[in-house]
């Protein structure tokens, strides 16, 4: 019988195991504590993990290496890369089910990295951590939110790199009020920055003052932690979205000299703050954003309020919960894949 644990969780045992199902989360990258590093570590990320979109493969034995479904050329290249890395003999095929947008700002690279990876250290009988996959594809260059996303889930904030080669330490994890919901704004017709272009962005990006640095950890630890320990909402949304206007005004210059790299995403999240919506915001580079309501009543009536106006924009709205549990992985002896 198949077993599905999540992976935070999941026992070290690959007998007779020929293929892995991973289900891992997406995340937001809800902003940085520090863009400035003179106390010796830069960025230090917010992160939370959501129910969906999410990635959904199975690795399984095969004959020569192979990926399906989307996302397949960048999962061939993953799973022919971390095999190596791993020291594995033999060949592996990855059957895509879903997988998170690409370039959206939720995540996708690590979380698909780290679902091929996870089910390859399974087949092959290695102990691996999320982080140690994640340093293997160089993921966590500045952030380790999507490494402990897929770890363990919740609400996490990371201690910024520093002088060493490591991803970030992290600092904090609680879990997200059950109650809470979000709403994610996506555009379909557009990316955010990513590669080549992300480099030279944050290579030309000015300097960011120790003034903005201290508030910035100030609105974290003294409002944002608090608001959302104590599930208070109004503390937790105010917080957030006053971090969202110092870090997307400092992106700002990467994104045609606004904070939101789709203005259309822009728009429809200033209408959700009008509607009484808190914590506004966009997901690292974008294009996704999101805001924050207290009850799934109240998501429902704002989505049935905007969905028509998003439509308009060529935009989808979705509303999803936080997950507070990390990737779930389901071990079987059937469909190896020939």
């Amino acid at each position: 019988m198949a077993q599905r644990q999540s992976s935070a969780q999941y026992a070290h045992n690959t007998a007779d195991r020929h293929a892995i199902k991973v289900s891992a989360p997406a995340r937001l990258h809800l902003g940085f504590l520090d863009l400035n590093g003179s106390l010796g570590r830069k960025f230090g990320s917010i992160g939370l993990a959501v129910e969906e979109p999410s990635t959904e493969l199975t690795v399984s034995e095969a004959s020569a290496f192979a990926a399906t479904g989307p996302e397949s050329d960048r999962a061939l290249k993953l799973v022919t890369r971390l095999s190596a890395a791993l020291g594995l003999t033999g060949a592996y095929k990855v059957d895509v089910a879903e997988a998170i947008p690409a370039h959206a700002g939720l995540g996708s690279g690590t979380q698909l990295a780290l679902s091929i990876g996870t089910a390859l250290s399974r087949l092959g009988g290695k102990a691996v951590t999320a982080r140690e996959l994640g340093e293997l594809v160089e993921r966590g260059a500045r952030s380790a939110i999507g490494m402990a996303a897929f770890a363990h889930g919740g609400f996490v904030i990371d201690g910024g790199r520093g002088p060493g080669d490591h991803a970030p330490p992290v600092l904090a994890r609680h879990n997200f009020p059950s109650d809470w919901r979000i709403i994610l704004v996506l555009d379909p017709n557009a990316v955010g920055v990513h590669g080549d272009r992300e480099k030279s962005a944050f290579a030309t990006l000015p300097t960011f003052s120790e003034a903005q640095a201290g508030h910035l950890s100030r609105l974290i630890l003294m409002q944002l932690l608090p608001g959302l320990v104590e599930a208070d909402l109004k503390t937790f949304g105010a917080a957030l979205t006053q971090i969202q206007k110092i870090v997307g005004g400092h992106f700002a210059p990467a994104q045609g000299g606004s904070a939101w790299s789709s203005p259309a995403v822009g728009r429809i999240c200033q209408q959700l703050e009008a509607a009484g919506a808190q914590g506004i915001g966009q997901s690292s580079w974008g294009p996704t954003g999101f805001a924050f309501v207290h009850s799934d009543a109240a998501a429902r009536s704002l989505y049935s309020t905007l969905v028509e106006p998003a439509r308009r924009e060529g935009l989808e709205i979705r509303v999803v919960r936080g997950r507070n549990s990390g990737a779930y992985v389901t071990s079987s002896s059937q469909g190896a894949a020939a």
